[in-house]
């Protein structure tokens, strides 16, 4: 590869379905890549229409042939550097990097394809891949900074005045393959949350896409008396999402135990993470993946489990994608494609 001039940024193309669990993966590490070296990024949010998104991908034949309409485009000239998230980004990693040997295709979670097929693979310790190209991280990369703890906080911190300390951030998934949110443990959490409350804790709640409706419904009866926020998706002291704010407020953090990428962003607060249980899914094996994240997390000092009660500890605040950003631009120096 040639190098570019040092005074001209590397193109970067992040490319995903643009779920936001997906899409700001690879847009964390890009721009973790951006805060070391000269770079331009763009997203690029990938659809694929019917019947092929329904089909073996091995069916597809020229992947760039199936985008749909409403697809970005993915025209040469192609990027200096290529960082993707998700399924549907594997075949057009492998196919971009055919197309065009000097792009560096790096793909975020395991890909499950051939491991020769990229560049770069920067997949969660917990799913066990090796290899000479493959630099596995704790959890999954992600956009958040100790400057934007601080300063979302700042800004969040008016609207959220009225809320006691210790201040407690929330953060609920959902149902997934690994795990069940069971009508029980929906109850059980709820009352957990509240005797926290009762218990002069301020609580801010937020939800992700997966939170069903009877779980968010549980969560505001138990709090309906109390003092607390739960964000419902509108604007927040000039924040579209008080998300990272939320979190730089908080003294203690609660986690579902079925969200990697959200126990990976409250690891890197330093402030203790509690994770509540929950059932395992039927025959779910994937679950054995999880417990070797929430493993890790506890080995490591940044998480417990949830016991109902809000204990203290201190850990160094785990920024896995700052390392994974560092591997990057030294794997692109060591081909030439970055200069020293």
């Amino acid at each position: 590869m040639t190098p570019k001039p040092s005074s001209e940024p590397l193109s970067c193309w992040v490319v995903s379905d643009g779920r936001a669990g997906m899409e700001n993966q690879a847009l964390g590490l890009a721009e973790a890549i951006g805060r070391r070296t000269a770079l331009r990024i763009e997203a690029k949010r990938l659809a694929v229409g019917a019947p092929w998104r329904a089909l073996p991908r091995a069916l597809w034949s020229d992947p760039f042939a199936r985008l749909s309409s409403d697809s970005a485009r993915l025209d040469a000239p192609f990027p200096d550097l290529w960082i993707a998230c998700g399924r549907l980004s594997v075949p057009f990693s492998i196919a971009v990097r055919k197309r065009s040997p000097r792009t560096f295709v790096v793909q975020t979670q395991a890909p499950r394809a051939p491991l020769v097929s990229f560049d770069l693979v920067v997949p969660p310790e917990h799913d066990g891949l090796h290899g000479p190209n493959v630099f596995p991280i704790l959890g999954s990369p992600n956009r958040l900074t100790p400057s934007r703890l601080k300063d979302d906080a700042r800004r969040l911190a008016p609207a959220l005045a009225h809320l006691p300390a210790p201040r407690v951030a929330v953060l609920v998934g959902g149902p997934n393959r690994a795990y069940r949110f069971s009508a029980h443990a929906r109850q059980r959490f709820a009352d957990a949350l509240r005797a926290l409350a009762d218990g002069g804790a301020g609580l801010m709640v937020t939800a992700s896409r997966r939170t069903e409706d009877e779980t968010r419904a549980a969560i505001l009866a138990a709090l309906k008396e109390a003092p607390h926020f739960f964000w419902r998706g509108e604007a927040v002291a000039g924040l579209d999402n008080p998300y990272f704010g939320m979190l730089g407020l908080a003294d203690h953090v609660i986690v579902t135990a079925d969200s990697v990428n959200m126990a990976a962003e409250a690891a890197m607060t330093g402030k203790p993470v509690h994770v509540f249980p929950l059932d395992r899914a039927p025959l779910a094996r994937r679950a054995n993946k999880f417990e070797r994240f929430h493993r890790a997390l506890a080995e490591r000092g940044v998480a417990r489990p949830f016991s109902g009660v809000l204990e203290s500890w201190r850990y160094e605040p785990l920024d896995e994608t700052s390392r994974a950003a560092d591997e990057t631009i030294r794997r692109l120096r060591a081909v030439g494609a970055l200069k020293e």
